[in-house]
């Protein structure tokens, strides 16, 4: 295995990170519209903290698929031809997700915003758990030939490890949009996110100690990775006593930041379990290792000339968008 191929594994898990991090509030954001906020105008209050950046957002799934497209393309065509129908629910959540924005803009009557504003919490359950299935079935293993073809039954995807990885994505996903709505709203909205955060904590320890129970039990982790498994997974439940402590004492801001790095542990357990493989078959001669996924050095080169170059311009222009729109959002302003 070469150096550019070693860095562009761990890129590709700081592209899914970084989605996760960014995009994993949006959807908490989303979830919020129908079970936490009470009326049209805390629904409106909630979308507009989202509202200028859940777009540039998403972007980081799209490079992170266009990175791995282009730097390990076996990896990509075993991953999405194999998970075919579990990709096309992610996008069709997807595009729910931005059509709600721009359809419940336009419509002023209230019965079509309410729908639109459903349809958005809908589309922001959907990818998540998804995303959570396709991630943790994954590092299972999948029955795979020598060419890297998934023929997998109903039971590959959808078992009790898959399922728990789901759900506790899709709550890490509630949890770090409930922080954000603390941190990024004013009045009754503000209050009831954090209320429902100091709750919902004590679920997410239970669905982390089910998670890790379970990655123990259904991945050869442990095995293959024993010191990097239980740090990553100590770490991950150290981060989200942080942020409950965080909520509990109104730190705003650092529950927000330990809830996002939950994400990053997270998708650091994944990556470092799967190394060096980058696909897992049930019958360990056919795994797909890096070495194998990846192009040509000359490729991979050449995209790391391109990264490095642009890398810092779409950074900055992150935390520019960040830094104009830092300010709380209060339902006076939106009415306004």
């Amino acid at each position: 295995m070469s150096s550019l191929q070693l860095l562009w594994f761990i890129l590709i898990a700081v592209l899914f990170s970084g989605f996760f991090f960014l995009e994993g509030f949006d959807f908490g954001v989303g979830m919020s519209l129908t079970t936490l906020a009470k009326d049209e105008d805390e629904v409106d209050q909630a979308i507009a903290t989202i509202g200028p950046v859940w777009d540039g957002n998403e972007v980081w799934l799209l490079t992170a698929g266009g990175a791995m497209f282009a730097s390990m393309p076996y990896w990509y065509a075993s991953l999405f031809s194999g998970y075919y129908l579990l990709m096309f629910l992610i996008l069709a959540g997807l595009i729910i997700r931005g059509v709600s924005f721009e359809f419940r803009a336009v419509h002023p009557d209230n019965k079509h915003k309410v729908l639109w504003g459903k349809l958005c919490s809908l589309g922001s359950f959907i990818v998540p758990f998804v995303l959570g299935m396709v991630f943790t079935s994954v590092i299972q293993g999948m029955p795979m030939d020598k060419k890297g073809d998934i023929t997998a039954s109903f039971t590959d995807y959808v078992n009790l490890l898959s399922i728990v990885g789901g759900v506790a994505v899709t709550l890490l996903c509630y949890l770090h949009g409930l922080n954000y709505l603390a941190l990024r709203t004013e009045g009754s909205l503000r209050q009831r996110a954090k209320e429902f955060a100091k709750k919902l904590y004590f679920l997410l320890y239970a669905g982390e100690v089910a998670f890790a129970v379970l990655l123990i039990i259904f991945t050869d982790f442990l095995e293959k990775h024993p010191i990097s498994t239980l740090g990553l997974l100590a770490v991950i439940v150290i981060l989200s006593v942080v942020a409950h402590m965080s909520v509990l004492k109104e730190k705003e801001a650092a529950a927000f930041v330990a809830s996002g790095l939950t994400f990053v542990a997270l998708v650091s357990l994944l990556f470092a379990g799967l190394f060096p493989r980058v696909m897992i078959a049930k019958d360990s001669q056919f795994d797909i290792l890096i070495q194998n996924a990846s192009s040509s050095e000359y490729t991979l080169k050449m995209m790391t000339i391109v990264s490095v170059t642009i890398l810092p311009f779409v950074l900055a222009y992150t935390v520019w968008t960040y830094y104009i729109f830092r300010k709380r959002v209060t339902a006076e302003r939106i009415g306004h």
